[in-house]
């Protein structure tokens, strides 16, 4: 099994390869420049010094969303043209999924957060069974922060953040949250196209995957645009 895995959700850019139980390539870029500028030259590098046939890829995996509305639209056309042109299904991971498996194996509860503006995050509840599969304990959702903090309180665990919501919620999680909380390093601690890839690997095996015609994001909320057209139209 061979998957391209693609997530530009966030502010980070990442792309890898996948085969079997290994990560043969990954390329991760958080900087300045935008995701239709970095997408393409990253997969076509990474394409290039792995060798890689195109004929041989599976699937190819993207972060469904939620996340920014631009970068989730940029990697869904990204998913979309690969998969029309190698005629090969699309697996959609859900972004907030993909994170939480940065801490694979940790005991504590999993809480991944991204900016969503507005006093916002994007957000989900996550722990790691015995075996170590990832076990959903609530779904990603769009919450204020506070909410959130309460909500991890009512669970009563440890819990560890992480995600580019934590630093402008850094502050108000310390203010309000009563249970044992830490942050992720950094270095585990944004989106991974290797995450994304072993969680599509299992999805793949599962038999969840979609035609590329059928994909399409997952942004959990309107965007500002509708919301200020359905605003204006109100009045």
């Amino acid at each position: 099994m061979k998957i391209i895995a693609i997530d530009s959700s966030g502010l980070v850019a990442t792309v890898a390869i996948a085969t079997g139980d290994s990560i043969i390539a990954e390329y991760t870029v958080n900087y300045k420049k935008t995701h239709s500028q970095t997408l393409l030259p990253m997969l076509d590098e990474i394409s290039r010094m792995t060798e890689l046939d195109l004929d041989t890829v599976d699937a190819v995996a993207v972060a469904a969303g939620p996340g920014s509305f631009t970068g989730l639209r940029i990697g869904s056309a990204t998913a979309k043209g690969l998969a029309l042109a190698l005629d090969k299904p699309i697996i959609e991971v859900p972004t907030v999924d993909a994170l939480a498996m940065n801490l694979w194996g940790i005991t504590d509860v999993i809480c991944p957060i991204m900016d969503a503006r507005r006093s916002q995050v994007y957000t989900g509840f996550y722990e790691f069974t015995a075996d170590g599969e990832l076990n959903v304990l609530h779904e990603q959702f769009a919450e204020d922060i506070v909410k959130v903090t309460q909500m991890l309180d009512e669970i009563g665990r440890p819990v560890v953040f992480l995600g580019d919501g934590v630093p402008v919620s850094k502050d108000l999680i310390a203010a309000n949250i009563k249970v044992p909380y830490r942050f992720a390093p950094a270095h585990c601690a944004r989106q991974r196209a290797a995450a994304l890839a072993v969680l599509a690997g299992k999805y793949y095996e599962e038999g969840r995957t979609v035609s590329a015609a059928d994909h399409k994001p997952e942004y959990l909320r309107v965007s500002q645009a509708e919301r200020e057209n359905v605003g204006i139209a109100k009045q």
